[in-house]
């Protein structure tokens, strides 16, 4: 498989799954439970959806695209109360950025290491961006129970 149908590909399952982001923000009827914890739920679902904004406007906007970003880690987890319509920017935002950075795709060989180091070492390229879905992929449904568990009715 070359690199610009593996982007293609690529593209069409983050979108697919930002959209998914995206439904599950809007689904929260109070806005105030997206930023609920309680006992062993550390992690808001607005949280999460910070998170996954952040990891994927570092990893692909600037680790593929060569887009700046200045990532705030630690606001992920502990920022409360960002407004439902700006969490939806956001994630509009990443898309875009997604698309570009998945487009840059076709200057690598399948083969290639990520351009970045992320966890102390190098990695394939095609490691990277397949965690990088899954992580995505994961978080997406701990928002859908967290949704589920805590959003008012």
């Amino acid at each position: 498989m070359d690199t610009a149908k593996l982007s293609e590909s690529l593209k069409r399952l983050f979108v697919r799954d930002l959209e998914k982001l995206q439904k599950e923000i809007e689904s929260y009827r109070d806005e105030s439970s997206m930023w609920v914890i309680d006992r062993e739920i550390k992690n808001s679902g607005g949280n999460l959806c910070l998170h996954l904004i952040g990891n994927l406007k570092t990893y692909i906007g600037t680790g593929l695209g060569n887009k700046p970003y200045q990532r705030d880690r630690v606001f992920e987890f502990s920022g409360k109360g960002v407004k439902k319509e700006k969490l939806l920017s956001q994630i509009e935002e990443t898309k875009e950025v997604v698309i570009e950075g998945l487009d840059a795709l076709e200057k690598y060989q399948i083969g290639d290491s990520y351009p970045m180091v992320i966890w102390n070492q190098e990695t394939e390229l095609i490691y990277t961006i397949v965690h990088l879905h899954s992580h995505l992929n994961y978080h997406l449904g701990q928002i859908n129970y967290h949704r589920r568990l805590f959003d008012k009715r």
